[in-house]
């Protein structure tokens, strides 16, 4: 067609050359030119005609080949058998003495067919419009009816050679147009076979998945200690890698690697892997077989080698200490590094036959113990951190009554004998619903359903008083359903009841038999926690005043001669705000004193609140005095300095960029990537031990915190009870303006003094050089 096109538009260029030229090459010309446009404006109609057949039968997929379609074949052999005969007869055109052209009689006749081709293409277009691409459709269109337009316009318009010119430029058009639908056709076809590629990928990936899920749960089933440890060691194994800046790839196999850490353990003898109690040395033996028989499983996944890497090596320790090689530091591979520090942190929070769950706490000292020792510090310095994230203790071995099956039956007999799991109360609203049914051999005993709201280092039920002591026991109420509450250790407690029946007016003994259905809401703000207890026979709403904010706030259910089943909840997306539980008593605080330069802050858990923002330009000192709350029994129980920048000059504000958070114990962090913090601490003459620094903190003590900026480098120096900490942190990208703020866990904060002056590097001596006599750490 494009050949055709460049034919016609040449032989129309000679016909207007050689007109009226008498010469012998003039008359053959003319003669051959005209012959020409004629012949080749039918021939590239019947060009585009077979080119529309086949358009339709590999793009359109249309199986018979419109019989309008085949008319203009026989239109074109019609057509060009009366161009030849005009030839001889004049019927289309003559030349006069002068080789001039000149229309004849018949000259219509030569349009009609043309124009009988274009219409029988356009209603085949129509017809079959959504059958091809979009790009298509509009140059069809374009193509069989512009030509068709200027042909009539040329019937009465001599001269001009609109028919070939549109004609010669919709073929042009065309052009483009199917090569931008062959491109989009290639990329479509691209996208497709990559789309089928990366399915092909999924699916053996899902499989892989599927098949080392399954691998691990057979090697959890093994001890019945230790279900689903596998899939918790390998999630806190990849937020350990995310954390440390792995990319994806990176994190997935060390997910991978962490979920397939035991497999050795199934050439372990079931005996020892189940024995009640601790191992003897012998069978303590057997089992550090364990990471060798892995690695021998799973070395044969040769496309995955650092699947065997964390079999062998996770029991390495950083000092060189552990087992089977007893690789050193960073001699030990990074995946398996990683994985020691959460499959012991697993390990310590799940439950075992010797005994139970250890406080949250108590692991992260003993984290703090194990650093550069047992652990290596990078990764354990970001399980401390987020430890210290989990401020409602998720991170362990629970079933709580969110995941309980809906069917799951909890059979109560003698009061307070057996407890459901436990479930955290907050600022959002929790909503429990379930079924009671009373025992019918004893519906005389007043078989009625019981809600404990108490506190615990491990969120359960304790009545035993050495554990009490040991888990830090504090009951706040029981709440029975039927309207009954026992205040244990709550403030004030405030109960309503409203009856929906008259007194006397119902058979007990039958509804406990049939059962009732109750709807529980729960929510905490600060110090006052709200029940809302609902049945078909009464609504009751309780309202308790704590002893403080600071404590955590547990419920789970309990009862007597009773069945609880179709436990379900659900938790409201939006925190309450302060005054949506009405106050019975006077808040918990420790600020009531004067302010100093900002307002006095009290904060009752890990961040829970923080200071007004300080700008930080050349040189600040911020001088407070801080005093540990009832409740705090921890060494990071203190005060926390944190380096920020925020548009709205916030903590946690609008474009929130942390880059240090500093402990006055000596520990800091950065969430920022693009920061680095360097921190020494050293202890002088007024620092004894932990215990001392504890008891000071309780009492009440003075601090100093110095806060030096240079470009992008600020110096942070703390001074509290013996402790002074030198933190550098670089920032590496530009931040115009940054903002210090003080926080902490379980501390009150006041008489807050800000000052600042100008920063004089050459008069400032380094802090830790100052001090005489000190230990640096």
């Amino acid at each position: 067609m494009e050949l055709g096109a460049m034919a016609l538009l040449m032989s129309d260029r000679f016909a207007y050359i050689y007109r009226g030229n008498e010469s012998t090459t003039g008359v053959y010309m003319t003669h051959i030119s005209n012959y020409l446009v004629f012949f080749l404006t039918l021939f590239l109609l019947w060009s585009f005609n077979s080119y529309l057949k086949d358009l339709y039968e590999e793009q359109g997929n249309v199986k018979a080949i419109p019989k309008r379609l085949k008319l203009v074949d026989y239109l074109f052999v019609v057509g060009e058998l009366l161009l030849i005969i005009s030839q001889f007869t004049g019927f289309y055109y003559t030349f006069d003495e002068t080789n001039t052209y000149h229309r004849s009689s018949g000259y219509f006749v030569c349009y009609i067919i043309p124009m009988l081709i274009f219409v029988s293409q356009l209603s085949v277009i129509i017809q079959y419009y959504k059958k091809l691409h979009k790009n298509m459709r509009l140059a069809l269109i374009l193509f069989a009816t512009l030509p068709l337009i200027a042909s009539i316009i040329q019937l009465f318009v001599y001269g001009l050679s609109l028919t070939n010119i549109t004609l010669v430029g919709m073929i042009v058009l065309l052009y483009i147009f199917t090569l931008i639908d062959a491109n989009e056709t290639v990329e479509r076809a691209k996208n497709i076979e990559i789309k089928a590629l990366k399915d092909e990928q999924e699916h053996f990936r899902a499989i892989f998945v599927q098949t080392a899920e399954a691998l691990a749960t057979a090697i959890d089933a093994k001890d019945r200690y230790t279900h689903g440890h596998s899939r918790r060691v390998a999630e806190y194994s990849e937020k350990i890698a995310r954390i440390s800046g792995m990319d994806n790839k990176s994190c997935e196999e060390v997910y991978f690697a962490a979920l397939l850490h035991d497999v050795g353990k199934i050439g372990i003898p079931d005996e020892i892997i189940n024995k009640v109690g601790r191992l003897t040395d012998e069978e303590f033996a057997e089992i550090k077989k364990h990471p060798f028989i892995g690695k021998q499983i799973l070395s044969s996944i040769s496309r995955s080698p650092y699947l065997s890497v964390g079999a062998n090596y996770h029991h390495e320790r950083y000092d060189g200490k552990g087992y089977p090689e007893g690789l050193k530091g960073d001699d030990i591979p990074q995946i398996a590094r990683i994985i020691a520090v959460a499959d012991a942190y697993d390990a310590m929070t799940s439950k075992r036959s010797y005994r139970d769950p250890i406080p949250q706490q108590i692991v992260r000292e003993e984290f703090v113990k194990g650093l550069e020792t047992q652990f290596d510090p990078v990764y354990t310095k970001i399980m401390l951190h987020l430890i210290d994230l989990d401020s409602e203790y998720r991170m362990k071995e629970r079933q709580d009554i969110t995941e309980h099956k809906r069917n799951q039956d909890y059979y109560f007999t003698a009061y307070r004998a057996s407890f459901t799991d436990s479930v955290h109360i907050n600022e959002y609203p929790l909503r429990i619903h379930f079924r009671s049914k009373g025992d019918d051999a004893e519906l005389s005993a007043d078989p009625t359903p019981s809600l404990i709201i108490f506190d615990s280092l491990d969120s359960n039920v304790h009545d035993n008083d050495s554990k009490n002591k040991d888990m830090l026991y504090f009951e706040y109420c029981e709440v029975r359903v039927d309207g009954q509450v026992i205040n244990a250790g709550a403030r004030e407690i405030k109960t309503t009841i409203d009856k929906h029946y008259e007194t006397g007016s119902l058979n007990w003994k039958e509804i406990f038999r049939n059962g009732i259905d109750y709807n529980i809401e729960a929510v905490r703000y600060k110090d006052h926690l709200r029940l809302r207890i609902n049945c078909k026979y009464q609504s009751m709403v309780v309202i308790a005043a704590l002893p403080d904010s600071t404590r955590f706030s547990y419920m789970c259910l309990t009862g007597q001669n009773c069945t609880i089943n179709g436990i379900k909840t659900s938790k409201a997306a939006e925190p309450i705000g302060k005054d949506e539980i009405p106050r019975i008593a006077e808040e918990v605080s420790y600020i009531n004193v004067p302010d100093g330069d900002i307002p006095n802050v009290q904060i009752d858990g890990w961040r829970s609140s923080s200071t007004e923002a300080i700008k930080i330009e050349d040189k600040v000192e911020i001088i407070f005095h801080t005093l540990s709350l009832p409740t705090a029994r921890l060494v990071w129980h203190c005060p926390f300095v944190v380096i920020f920048s925020a548009d709205d000059n916030k903590v946690d504000g609008k474009n929130y960029r942390e880059f240090a958070l500093i402990r006055m114990d000596g520990e800091s962090w950065e969430s920022d990537k693009q920061a680095k913090n360097f921190i020494t601490v050293n202890k002088n003459e007024a620092f004894q031990n932990w215990d001392t620094w504890k008891k000071n903190n309780k009492a009440g003590i003075d601090c100093k915190i110095t806060i030096r900026r240079k470009g992008n480098t600020v110096t942070t120096t703390t001074e509290s009870a013996g402790i002074t900490t030198n933190n550098i942190t670089t920032i590496k990208d530009n931040v115009p303006e940054l903002y210090a703020a003080l926080t902490g866990d379980q501390c009150a904060l006041t008489n807050i003094r800000i000052s600042h002056s100008r920063f004089n590097p050459i008069n400032e001596l380094n802090p830790v050089k100052r001090l005489s006599g000190d230990k640096q750490i």
